[in-house]
């Protein structure tokens, strides 16, 4: 499938019959993934929900800095994707390439302890090095396991079971601060405990990725092997409906703020209280829990164009909302469940639609393409933020981003029309 086609049409079976269904459908290496992923998540967002406030209040980092910094991590994930993916295929096993990224995380959080920018953006950069060498072979695993019909549900039960983590995180940084007397100290050290339990879980649950993709291997035995290299891997950009899903992964990114500015956006309009600045990213992630398997399946069945245009049309409301919306005490929860709705309906949609048109040897090769184009476009926009921000301030920067995104939404939109050549596959033409 791909993000214009539909699958059958909705029956008429009880929700406990539905729920019943998708478990049964979802393969264990998905469940066993997500649970590596929802420990991961818990130690990344206990960083990643105190860190806008320990660097711009607490190590006096300018907004500028601060979008240097954000941007430098995307970049460096966004670089380190496409050896990751291009990694797993070549030496024909996913999982070995996604335990060097978990482990890679693991490792580098006690640089977090020491209190210095250095030491700090190093810390950072290594994490972003093994979040980069982790997500392509993690998502072909997913994608692998799963039919074709069923991608959107299998990223949707990953993700929802990922974003489980995230919604922890902050509680237990919160639960941290509050009762730690090392503060930002204590947070980092917990931190970087929970992520060697994933490390582990990884290693004793998920299959490895060479058993996980068996069955193709076993079908494919009496044909050559191919050879997969990075011209095999960049080559993939000659089919043109990958193309188009890449250029609109880049152009969509390059308006799509950061997740740590959105909150200081939040925080400064909306007067939070810095001690619960920490719970902000908590609104994202019960949302994204909510809705994305319900997204992931209705993106299966109506079409992921559509699902996947909505979510960035929920974006952009935010936006506005941040933008000319009074302060009023609802206004935070409005902007962190719309924010929460887009992930919901991209995160686990935009790999599925790609998992659906790149052949399987090739798989974590195609998924890093994606996954790099996009990360180096949010990286450009972090440092086009922050400079505006820091240049204009913080309501006109968000206006050009917006204006962006709304021009971005609208070319996306056309390229990806169903009646678009690149775009005419049915659900049987895998």
């Amino acid at each position: 499938m791909y993000l214009a086609d539909r699958s059958a049409p909705r029956g008429t079976a009880t929700a406990r019959d539905r729920v019943r269904g998708t478990v049964r459908a979802v393969s264990p290496t998905v469940f066993a993934l997500g649970a590596v992923s929802l420990i991961t998540d818990v130690s990344t967002e206990m960083v990643t929900a105190v860190l806008p406030l320990y660097l711009v209040l607490g190590l006096g980092l300018s907004p500028l800095g601060f979008g240097v910094l954000d941007g430098v991590q995307n970049g460096v994930s966004a670089l380190v994707q496409l050896t990751g993916g291009h990694l797993a295929d070549r030496v024909r096993d996913h999982k070995l390439v996604a335990g060097i990224g978990y482990g890679l995380s693991a490792l580098c959080k006690p640089l977090l302890l020491v209190h210095h920018m250095g030491a700090l953006g190093a810390a950072l950069a290594l994490d972003r090095t093994g979040k980069g060498l982790r997500t392509a072979p993690r998502d072909a695993l997913i994608s692998l396991s799963a039919p074709p019909e069923r991608q959107g549900r299998a990223f949707g039960v990953h993700r929802a079971m990922d974003t489980t983590g995230a919604l922890l995180g902050p509680v237990l940084a919160f639960l941290i601060l509050g009762v730690a007397a090392g503060g930002y100290d204590a947070v980092f050290a917990v931190s970087g405990c929970v992520a060697a339990l994933g490390v582990l879980v990884l290693l004793l649950f998920v299959p490895g990725g060479k058993r996980a993709s068996a069955a193709s291997a076993a079908a494919s035995a009496a044909a050559p092997v191919e050879k997969v290299d990075l011209r095999a891997a960049f080559g993939l950009l000659r089919t043109r409906r990958l193309r188009v899903l890449f250029g609109c992964a880049v152009l969509l990114g390059l308006t799509t703020v950061s997740d740590a500015f959105l909150y200081l956006l939040v925080q400064r309009r909306t007067g939070v209280a810095e001690q619960l600045f920490p719970l902000l990213p908590l609104g994202t992630a019960t949302v994204f829990l909510l809705l994305a398997l319900p997204l992931g399946r209705l993106a299966d069945r109506v079409g992921r164009r559509t699902v996947f245009l909505a979510g960035h049309a929920g974006l952009l409301l935010a936006y506005a909302l941040l933008l000319w919306a009074p302060a009023t005490p609802a206004l935070p929860y409005l902007v962190l469940v719309l924010h929460g709705a887009f992930y919901a309906a991209t995160d686990g949609v935009l790999p599925a639609a790609v998992g659906a048109v790149v052949p399987e040897r090739l798989r974590a090769s195609g998924l890093a393409l994606v996954g790099t184009g996009q990360a180096l476009a949010r990286f450009c926009c972090s440092l086009a933020f922050g400079a505006a921000w820091a240049a204009w301030g913080d309501g006109p920067a968000l206006a050009a981003a917006a204006a962006g995104l709304a021009c971005c939404a609208t070319a996306a939109g056309v390229a990806l029309r169903p009646t678009a050549p690149a775009l005419s596959s049915s659900p049987g033409e895998e």
